[in-house]
């Protein structure tokens, strides 16, 4: 607020607040933005996490199927009369 309202430099006022600078102008662009703004973009962030943890999950399920398929080309070579086989 100091640096909004009382027209100080942000360099000094983070100065003083024991931040760097650059945390200040993060916190001063996000708080200059309408409150609709930041719901949106705390919305955004929330999906995003979201989404990445799915896709986590979604691989890993591709990773062991992908192991569980060569396991069962390998016991089939192992056992030749093996036509196939279901995992």
């Amino acid at each position: 607020m100091q640096v909004v309202e009382r027209d100080y430099e942000v360099s000094e006022v983070a100065e003083r607040l024991g931040i760097s600078a650059k945390s200040l102008h993060t916190w001063k662009a996000q708080f200059a933005k309408s409150p609709r703004a930041r719901s949106e973009v705390a919305e955004q962030a929330a999906e995003i996490k979201r989404l990445k943890r799915e896709l986590a999950r979604v691989t890993d399920e591709r990773t062991i199927l992908k192991d569980r398929s060569g396991l069962g080309a390998r016991l089939c070579a192992v056992e030749t009369a093996c036509a196939s086989v279901a995992l």
